[in-house]
């Protein structure tokens, strides 16, 4: 099975403290993610889990270019994301999206929910018309369990589990192939995540979709993943499929946080 994502040695590092008047070139630095390396299949959930602060979003956003890496190499369809001109990039971005972790600060407050969800429209696919955006975000706001009476009501209106299923209609209203969803229920109460988790494992059933998934909770991990990372201080200290990770992890870290939680389901179940 050829992969549609391929990372190779990703480092990215910063430097601590300073300030405005601080000399750049002082300082000690630290490092993010220090050489991770893996690869995603088609269809597949690769979750990335570790404690706030291991360096997994950073990871997230250097996928996407959001940030960008110090080192290594990013492959989507064996083409090179770092060499990638900014029209190649804008080109990549329609098949790859990202879910953020707050569904509110993510979320323009002045704009309303039907122009927040059509806007990649608007940006990636200028020759549609103003109601042929509209339809869509119609139809992509059903999809992801709000009616078509969202369109005019602005994001403080709706809760927080709804904001987040917003979020997921923006990001899939371009029908991306790979969608990296950055601790996308940590916001939200367990009975609103397990749903919003729920929604996510009907689409990507549905619309075939690759899921990267950044938790720090090994049972959100064990409900969605296929493949499991754990990553603590910037790398990757325990790899495999979820089931041979969840239930026989070999390192120590991984061992104390299945600790941290009373029970772990059955992968692949609520």
């Amino acid at each position: 099975m050829s992969h549609i994502l391929e990372v190779r040695n990703l480092k990215k590092t910063y430097r601590r403290g300073g300030g405005v008047f601080a000399d750049a070139s002082q300082g000690e630095r630290f490092t993010a993610v220090d050489g991770v390396s893996f690869s995603v299949g088609p269809g597949e959930t690769f979750a990335i889990v570790g404690e706030s602060g291991c360096g997994k979003t950073t990871l997230a956003r250097m996928l996407l270019r959001l940030i960008e890496p110090d080192e290594g190499v990013i492959l989507f369809d064996e083409h090179d994301l770092r060499s990638a001109s900014p029209q190649e990039m804008r080109a990549y971005r329609r098949q790859m999206q990202m879910i953020f972790q707050d569904p509110f600060a993510s979320l323009n407050p002045r704009m309303r929910v039907g122009e927040i969800v059509a806007e990649p429209l608007a940006i990636h696919e200028p020759r549609l018309s103003r109601e042929q955006r509209e339809k869509q975000a119609a139809a992509m706001l059903q999809r992801v369990g709000l009616g078509e009476e969202a369109m005019g009501r602005y994001p403080h209106e709706f809760s927080g589990g709804q904001r987040q299923r917003i979020g997921i209609a923006r990001a899939l209203i371009l029908r991306p192939r790979l969608v990296v969803a950055d601790e996308p229920v940590s916001a939200l109460d367990v009975s609103v995540g397990a749903q919003v988790l729920l929604l996510l494992q009907d689409l990507q059933r549905e619309l075939g979709l690759t899921y990267i998934l950044i938790s720090h909770s090994l049972p959100v991990v064990a409900q969605m993943a296929t493949h499991i990372a754990v990553m603590c201080a910037g790398q990757f200290v325990e790899f495999g499929p979820a089931k041979l990770v969840l239930e026989h992890p070999e390192g120590g870290y991984t061992k104390e946080l299945l600790a941290a939680v009373p029970e772990i389901p059955r992968t692949g179940q609520v």
